[in-house]
């Protein structure tokens, strides 16, 4: 089951932040539903790994700030690739703190939902926490920033701890050309004992195709942090990722995709296979019915 496909599920970037006594916090999420009409309820999801989730049960009020798409990325940065168990979030950002104490964010979001917690179901890795709406505070009222902005515009990823995190799959780097038939196979090492599922040949007969980036595109450098990319010859030295603050250091060069040179297609009218190269070989034979080449037709 291919779990990337989520993502055709809308979401939007909210920043919850909760209290318990002395104690405050706050994360990114994307997960939040409205339930009722009157006497508004809502339900988020909460990764239970992360302290906000138990300053929320524990303190039983929390707030949810829309982000709008002129937040800053840093906010991005602190409240969702960095735990409050290790720092402070809120230094640096601007916020103000209810007579709950419950702290809210003023960094350019639409608006803000304070909420009691009413209940919460425990499944396996995260909460669903259900709140009673109580006071609204007004902010921008400009734009709210969906998932899909953040994926495209901001070029940012989910954290592990989201409930929309998928783990990325490594994309092929080799492709490996079978010399009499044009098979193709793809992976990142050709087996030593591979034969061609076509033609039959061993693996002597494949040849490599080396990786290139694809003409006019840049080359692309990926945050290991928060899977920012940044696109260009060279990444500066002093170059800091714009979502979350960390610097080159934690930059990898990704490998260029294969690009496979534009060739002609021959398409055999008896069987259908399909020979692709600048030109039929002399006496070539079809690997599948056996045909000569006069019965090959090039696309």
């Amino acid at each position: 089951m291919d779990l990337s496909l989520l993502h055709y599920v809308t979401y939007g970037m909210y920043v919850v932040t909760a209290r318990d006594g002395g104690q405050q916090g706050g994360c990114i999420i994307n997960t939040c539903m409205q339930i009722t009409s009157e006497n508004p309820i809502f339900a988020i999801s909460m990764n239970k790994n992360n302290k906000t989730h138990d300053l929320i049960l524990n303190g039983k009020v929390f707030a949810l700030s829309i982000l709008s798409e002129q937040t800053s990325p840093s906010v991005i940065s602190s409240f969702g690739f960095f735990s409050s168990r290790e720092r402070n979030k809120f230094e640096g950002i601007r916020y103000s703190v209810l007579e709950n104490g419950l702290p809210i964010l003023e960094e350019d979001t639409c608006i803000s939902l304070v909420f009691d917690v009413i209940d919460h179901v425990e499944m396996e890795t995260h909460s669903v926490i259900f709140g009673r709406l109580n006071d609204i505070v007004m902010g921008t009222q400009t734009d709210p920033m969906s998932y899909d902005y953040y994926h495209k515009v901001v070029k940012g990823k989910a954290p592990k701890n989201a409930p929309t995190y998928v783990a990325e799959t490594a994309a092929v780097t080799s492709r490996y050309t079978c010399d009499v038939c044009g098979y193709v196979y793809e992976g990142e090492e050709l087996p030593a004992d591979f034969v061609c599922p076509v033609c039959g040949v061993d693996a002597s007969h494949f040849e490599k195709e080396e990786a290139q980036a694809e003409a006019g595109q840049p080359t692309r450098y990926a945050c290991e942090v928060c899977g920012y990319v940044y696109e260009g010859e060279e990444l500066p030295a002093d170059f800091v990722c714009p979502v979350c603050g960390v610097d080159s250091s934690h930059f990898e060069k990704q490998t260029p995709v294969i690009v496979r040179q534009q060739t002609k297609r021959y398409v055999c009218d008896v069987c259908g296979y399909v020979y692709e190269g600048d030109s039929l070989p002399e006496g070539y034979t079809c690997p599948v019915c056996g045909v000569d080449s006069t019965h090959f037709q090039a696309e």
